[in-house]
């Protein structure tokens, strides 16, 4: 009998022994498995916090694109007006350039300018007064006004500096 018990215990020891081999195993799958599932989750979070990064730095980079196309504007703008300015300059030089001439001659050129603008204020009343358009004769008061405004517009004496 006691061989009996004996083999029961043995038995039994050696079920338990299989039994927990088999749990054993089973959380080990299942751990190897959850693990799969959280780096799987684990995975995509960082996708996504990835996709959020690519989207910012997009974001950044039109904006400095953005930034660039408007200095490249201004700096356009600024040029055009540098531009404006030298032909201002260069017709206001060569209106001041007479060379050597007499008095009378270079008197009368200095009036051409004011004769004109008289002109054609008088041309401007004549269509204001004859045309039954005010179309016409608003586009003959603009060009009259732009006329004068640039002719005259800077013919100021300047301010002696110290």
């Amino acid at each position: 009998m006691v061989w009996q018990s004996e083999s029961k215990t043995n038995m039994a020891g050696l079920l338990n022994f299989g039994v927990d081999a088999a749990a054993g195993g089973f959380f080990g799958i299942f751990g190897t498995a959850l693990g799969r599932v959280a780096s799987y989750f684990e995975r995509k979070q960082t996708f996504l916090q990835e996709e959020k990064r690519w989207g910012h730095e997009l974001k950044l980079h039109e904006l400095q694109m953005k930034a660039k196309m408007q200095e490249t504007e201004l700096e356009l703008a600024i040029e055009a007006q540098k531009g404006s300015w030298r032909g201002l300059e260069a017709s206001l030089a060569a209106d001041a350039n007479t060379g050597i001439a007499s008095k009378w001659v270079i008197n009368t050129l200095r009036l051409v300018r004011p004769a004109l603008t008289l002109l054609l204020w008088m041309i401007t009343a004549w269509i204001f007064s004859r045309t039954q358009d005010g179309n016409i004769a608003n586009a003959a008061v603009f060009a009259a006004t732009a006329a004068t405004l640039w002719w005259f517009g800077d013919r100021a004496p300047k301010q002696k500096r110290i």
